[in-house]
């Protein structure tokens, strides 16, 4: 039997990660929401992004450094957080569709393009914070070291003699899923082990495949007019 000592780093208790990266990207989602035209805007315009600036800044002030002390509190913030940016990405993406087949849509094909591209990069946060808050029971629970089965299975756990022992999930590792997800529309060196892990990268692909295919032919549209 492995000794805890040599057990890899996402088996056994660590210091757990920093917070400012998934912090980082919640302000980016932010600031893209906030630009997005009037049209496809969940909402007041300040409302949702204001929501998430709130929680935000209460996580920050409650935790600034590394995701390791186990908190309910702290945790339902971190998943009200995810929610609440998961919520303002399915909206625009919703209104999106609707203004463009409504064909209520204003604008040229470079405000279409940008649109479509600041909705497609928001639900690759907003899905990367899921995967990130629920994988084993979130990253304070991961710190922990806990046996929990993971829900999604990394390169690195299935060959560990290749990888380095202190290595673990991090944000950064489930951005990177989220982005080939929503890139590929399919698992790539990532595989999804729980149903909702499955379901909600199914999701991620159905919103950033109709956000792609529709953008793109009604930009070319525009641009053969």
């Amino acid at each position: 039997m492995t000794s805890p000592s040599a057990a890899p780093a996402w088996r056994r208790p660590t210091r757990g990660e920093h917070r400012w990266p998934a912090a980082l990207a919640v302000a980016v989602a932010i600031v893209l929401q906030m630009l997005l035209p009037d049209a496809v805007a969940p909402g007041p315009w300040w409302l949702l992004p204001g929501i998430e600036l709130l929680l935000l800044a209460t996580l920050f002030v409650a935790n600034p450094f590394r995701v390791g002390a186990e908190s309910t509190v702290l945790r339902v913030l971190g998943i009200g957080l995810a929610a609440t940016v998961g919520i303002a990405a399915a909206w625009s993406v919703v209104s999106l569709v609707a203004a463009l087949i409504g064909g209520r849509f204003g604008g040229d094909a470079a405000t279409l393009l940008s649109t479509g591209a600041s909705i497609w990069i928001t639900n690759i946060i907003a899905s990367a914070l899921l995967f990130w808050e629920f994988d084993r029971g979130g990253p304070a629970a991961r710190a922990r070291g806990g046996d929990g089965h993971p829900d999604f299975l990394f390169v690195q756990m299935q060959v560990p003699e290749v990888a380095d022992p202190e290595w673990e999930p991090t944000f950064a590792d489930y951005l990177y899923l989220s982005f080939t997800n929503s890139t590929a529309f399919s698992p790539t060196d990532t595989m999804p082990l729980s149903r909702w892990a499955k379901m909600t990268m199914m999701f991620e692909s159905v919103v950033s495949l109709a956000t792609v295919a529709l953008v793109v032919a009604r930009a070319v549209n525009v641009l053969g007019s």
